[in-house]
């Protein structure tokens, strides 16, 4: 089924591809600004029409069946040279390739209960020469055991968030070149035993959040240097047992947020400051549904 008003196109996934061509030849696709695929196969392929899809703006595939859907003929992406934002729902990727030009005008990319991890290990392009202006990325629920290549040389990032990434055990010391992020999640990342101390080099970031992360014993040495940072989120950093002296040295922090155990280890640093704020929260180990 096909459903489409003057800009936006919603594919539906109860159609055979012989029906699925000789329907999408009534429609006009350079005038589709958004397209939302909603799939229910084990496989999907792009549709060929996509290379004709030159004002396309928003890109949103959703799987609403129990297993993955396996997305084929990715390489149409590289003619949707307009394209501001991808989300992906609930599918795999097999492999990344590139073979057109750049999507300079990308500035969202989000990956929602995602097997990528063999994409993002056997990966022939670095994200930072195809989408050199990517400003968020959101990594969510997803098999990922180690960030894609390049990716910390896109250094437009403004928003990382990579949350429930159970398999994701380090982050790569590249990190550090990220000079324009402001906001980096890594919630729940369980495996995660430790911040590298390249992380102190970004210096405009504001949001630093490793709630849940309780695999990670230690915060980074010099992390007083993240002269921009305001707020800061452990809660539930269960092996979180003491911390760097260098946590005085945050001038520009505002609110620390962390739980009952953790609270101990901040109070003496909240002393020291006249306008920062402990924030107490009870930590809850109830199963998370959606593993």
């Amino acid at each position: 089924m096909l459903r489409e008003s003057s800009q936006t196109l919603i594919i539906e996934s109860d159609f055979a591809d012989e029906e699925f061509t000789s329907e999408w030849c009534n429609l006009q696709p350079n005038e589709v600004k958004v397209l939302v695929m909603n799939l229910r196969e084990k496989k999907r392929s792009l549709p060929p029409f996509m290379k004709k899809m030159n004002k396309l703006k928003v890109l949103t595939i959703t799987n609403y069946d129990v297993n993955r859907t396996e997305l084929e003929n990715l390489e149409l992406l590289d003619y949707l040279s307009d394209l501001k934002r991808i989300r992906l729902e609930k599918v795999s990727i097999p492999f990344l390739s590139k073979t057109g030009v750049p999507l300079k005008n990308l500035n969202k990319f989000s990956f929602f209960m995602c097997n990528v991890n063999e994409a993002f290990k056997n990966s022939t392009i670095k994200v930072s020469d195809v989408l050199p202006n990517l400003k968020e990325m959101n990594i969510d629920y997803c098999d990922m055991e180690e960030l894609p290549d390049g990716l910390s040389d896109t250094v437009s990032l403004k928003k990382l968030s990579i949350t429930n990434c159970h398999r994701l055990s380090k982050l790569p010391k590249e990190i550090g070149k990220l000079v324009k992020l402001e906001s980096l999640r890594l919630t729940s990342c369980t495996k995660l035993e430790e911040l590298p101390d390249t992380i102190t080099s970004l210096h405009k970031l504001k949001f630093l959040d490793i709630s849940d992360c309780v695999s990670l014993s230690m915060l980074a040495e010099n992390i007083g240097e993240l002269g921009s940072l305001e707020r800061l989120n452990c809660r539930g950093c269960s092996r979180l047992s003491e911390l760097p002296y260098s946590v005085t040295e945050l001038e520009s922090l505002r609110v620390i947020v962390c739980d009952e155990e953790r609270a101990a280890l901040w109070e003496p640093v909240i002393s020291m400051f006249s306008d920062l704020k402990l924030e107490v929260v009870l930590t809850d180990f109830k199963l998370d549904p959606l593993l």
